[in-house]
């Protein structure tokens, strides 16, 4: 009880010493303040991308992973490694129908492509060219997790005859048809018109983009249309999160075998989930991390300097009150306490703001996207106690030499 009562004392004290030197404090507190700015500001934007990306990415559905021929993600820009990537070869229809024959442990496998980016339009509106076609199998509304809201999803006989059947996202389809239902009309894309069969169920943006701004047609008329050229992605979900590793396993060994990879050699192709794009894109913000980090100590240690400095200041000009406080009875370690904590007070208030401001200004980027604001309450406590060691070891020096004044000589002292 005695010491909790010391450090409130304490506290107080140094509080009545910022107030009394608002300048002085204030330009040192500003130091510690940009610190933490920098580094909490860094640490919430990445933070709001990357549960926005955990929370929102549904280009798969539940425990589904793709195979494909290109990486997710090409960090590398070396030349020949992205010549390795196109040396690979291109998965055929076929390389998926012998996968889907011979994966006992896989609840769908699914084919899809991205086709093309242009104009869709009705006969009661236009979009603009920037609306994305892909080519899908039945199948892929499974793995895809493409739910339909009106209508019915592209089928076997579609797909078969290669039918020129379209299923729209929610929003083209509001878009083309604003007026009433779009099933049974008709969308015209690149030249080609498409009877529309269903409308998916929207899924909201990521990253501030819409998922439901696309078209959907089957894979056998995108082969049909524009040749046997388009890169094709297989999809494969596993009947449950348990089986989801033994089933990659299984895939990975049985396209080995389909695409004739010698053992020991490195896969001649890609897998790719939620979980490996979240994987990629920590690795690709770790050097921004590790940047800040650098250029928040380097502030933090010119801060630390500056308290350091205010706070032997702070003893040259009170060692009058330090020698009566000696003389009417408090020891070495009252003095020491006294002034170390008015280093960390110093440093806890700029950290407190800085961590503040950087959460506000880190959060921007959320409404700028249109996601969910984000606390990083981790790397605020991270933030603050990075600001109590600061305080306490660059305070520590000036607080050990007005502990160890000498009582007669800091009485006489003018």
């Amino acid at each position: 009880m005695r010491t909790l009562l010391e450090i409130g004392e304490n506290v107080r004290l140094a509080l009545a010493a910022v107030r009394s030197h608002v300048l002085r404090s204030g330009l040192t507190i500003l130091g510690i303040l940009v610190g933490v700015f920098s580094i909490i500001l860094v640490m919430t934007a990445i933070r709001v991308l990357q549960t926005n990306l955990e929370k929102q990415m549904s280009q798969f559905g539940a425990h589904t992973f793709q195979i494909q021929r290109f990486p997710a993600i090409q960090v590398d820009g070396d030349a020949d490694s992205w010549r390795k990537f196109a040396r690979r070869k291109r998965f055929l229809m076929a390389d998926a129908r012998r996968l889907a024959q011979r994966a006992s442990m896989a609840e769908a496998v699914s084919v899809v492509a991205s086709i093309d980016v242009g104009e869709a339009s009705s006969r009661y509106a236009r979009t603009n060219p920037n609306i994305p076609a892909s080519a899908v199998s039945p199948e892929a509304f499974v793995t895809r997790n493409l739910v339909v809201a009106e209508g019915r999803a592209i089928g076997d006989s579609d797909n078969d005859a290669a039918r020129r059947v379209c299923v729209l996202g929610a929003d083209l389809a509001k878009k083309l048809f604003p007026y009433g239902s779009a099933l049974g009309d008709t969308v015209k894309y690149r030249g080609a018109s498409y009877a529309v069969i269903g409308v998916l169920e929207a899924k909201g943006a990521i990253f501030g983009q819409s998922q439901d701004n696309f078209l959907a047609i089957p894979i056998e008329t995108a082969l049909d249309r524009y040749g046997r050229d388009l890169h094709l992605q297989i999809q494969v979900q596993s009947h449950d999160a348990a089986s989801y590793d033994a089933t990659v396993e299984h895939a990975r060994g049985i396209l080995r075998a389909i695409r004739k990879v010698e053992p020991g050699e490195d896969d001649d192709f890609e897998i790719v989930s939620n979980d490996s794009i979240v994987a990629q894109f920590r690795s690709l913000t770790e050097n921004l991390r590790i940047g800040s980090a650098v250029v928040s100590s380097i502030a933090l240690v010119a801060a630390g300097i500056g308290i350091m400095n205010i706070m032997l200041v702070s003893v040259t000009e009170r060692t009058r009150e330090i020698g009566i406080r000696r003389a009417i009875g408090a020891k070495k370690r009252n003095i020491l306490a006294q002034f170390l904590c008015e280093a960390v007070v110093l440093s806890e208030i700029g950290g407190l703001l800085g961590v503040v401001l950087g959460i506000v200004a880190g959060n921007v980027l959320a409404l700028a996207i249109k996601v969910p604001p984000i606390v990083p309450y981790d790397w605020a406590l991270i933030g603050l106690g990075i600001c109590s060691l600061v305080g306490i070891a660059f305070g520590t020096y000036p607080a050990w030499k007005a502990a160890n004044l000498d009582p007669i000589e800091s009485l006489r002292y003018e």
